[in-house]
């Protein structure tokens, strides 16, 4: 068989590193290549997540670079056309919501290549998100259907999907938290920005509704500015986020809190960081997931999640609106010791990515 896998975006790589490693162990002989659409694109956001994850150079990067939603797929789509007369694959594996993930989806449907979605059936109910209309896209044309959580079955038999399609797996992004783990000892990234187990937050910021406008980005710093009392904040800044602070001034007023301001952090210090942590905020979908393996409690700035399991079992708090006095409570409940106690959901073991290989070799060989 020959397969290949699609990565356009950071969140995307620890979800086909574990992928491409369980093709490269499978006993029945898997040509697994690896197209690079270049939608991010820089040494943070990208090449030394490559490095860390110990994924090869791909065998295809398209430079995409930046533009619209509009631009990028087709773009992404008219490059993708001509690889695929060339390779022949007999499956695109695609991962997540990105605009590169559908833009591989519709290419490969349109040329009657098999399809598999890895993370489908997520839904946040919220079509204002780019995202959420990726998702049920791609999971309309997908052949196979490689679900995390319970929720996202149940939404897919809701949008009469076949349930011969759907395969409940488990979650690959806790597949490279497991391997990758024994590797975050040797980062030192806590002597690097001095600080301390269990006496910094973590925060992470970059959707466009919580940052691309002032009013957003006011709040988070009245956010910083109320618990910077309480902890240290740790604040690897996104360039999308970086660019806004920036173009509104803001950044010098950020610098001036108890804050650490750093680049995106590579992905073995980031995993480190998170480990240690009292508690993380955030907008990021894959960190709900990851701080929930790790016990870590999580306060997620959204109205709603595709990631429900995070909040049911694990240790998520949703927070809608950047609400300061909420914010407040709420970490300061965690710093006391009685934050949100979670438990890790099922199938998140470590093993997703040898299920997703066992039923692709059972379907099509």
């Amino acid at each position: 068989m020959k397969i290949i896998s699609i990565v356009g975006a950071r969140p995307n790589f620890m979800k086909v590193a574990p992928i491409h490693r369980a093709f490269l162990t499978s006993s029945v002989k898997i040509d697994s290549k690896i197209i690079h659409t270049g939608q991010h694109f820089d040494k943070k956001m990208s090449q030394v997540f490559f490095n860390d994850l110990q994924l090869p150079q791909p065998d295809y990067f398209l430079g995409i670079g930046q533009g619209s939603s509009t631009e990028l797929t087709a773009r992404i789509m008219l490059d993708l056309e001509l690889i695929f007369k060339e390779e022949k694959p007999d499956l695109v594996v695609v991962v997540g919501d990105v605009t590169s993930t559908f833009a591989s989806a519709l290419v490969a449907n349109r040329m009657g290549i098999k399809l598999a979605h890895v993370e489908a059936g997520l839904r946040s109910f919220d079509r204002d998100m780019p995202e959420e209309i990726n998702r049920m896209l791609t999971d309309q044309i997908s052949d196979f259907l490689f679900v995390t959580e319970d929720s996202g079955v149940r939404n897919l038999l809701n949008e009469n999907i076949d349930s011969n399609k759907i395969h409940l797996v488990g979650n690959c992004m806790i597949d490279s938290l497991v391997h990758y783990n024994d590797y975050t000892h040797s980062t030192d990234a806590l002597e690097q920005y001095q600080l301390e187990p269990q006496d910094y937050i973590i925060m992470t910021m970059h959707r466009p509704s919580n940052v691309d406008y002032e009013k957003g980005l006011t709040d988070i710093l009245q956010i910083i500015e109320s618990l910077g009392h309480f902890n240290k904040i740790i604040f690897p800044v996104h360039p999308r986020t970086e660019k806004k602070l920036i173009e509104l001034n803001l950044l010098d007023d950020f610098k001036k809190q108890n804050i650490v301001l750093t680049e995106p952090l590579a992905y073995l210090e980031f995993i480190k960081l998170m480990r240690f942590s009292s508690c993380i905020l955030t907008d990021s979908g894959g960190v709900q997931e990851e701080s929930t393996y790790l016990g870590i409690p999580c306060v997620t700035y959204r109205k709603s999640t595709e990631r429900p399991v995070t909040v049911e079992l694990g240790t998520n708090v949703l927070i809608e609106d950047l609400d300061v006095l909420k914010t407040v409570t709420v970490v300061k409940e965690i710093l006391n010791g009685n934050g949100k106690k979670g438990q890790i959901p099922a199938l998140w073991d470590g093993n997703a990515a040898i299920r997703i290989r066992d039923i692709l070799i059972q379907e099509m060989v």
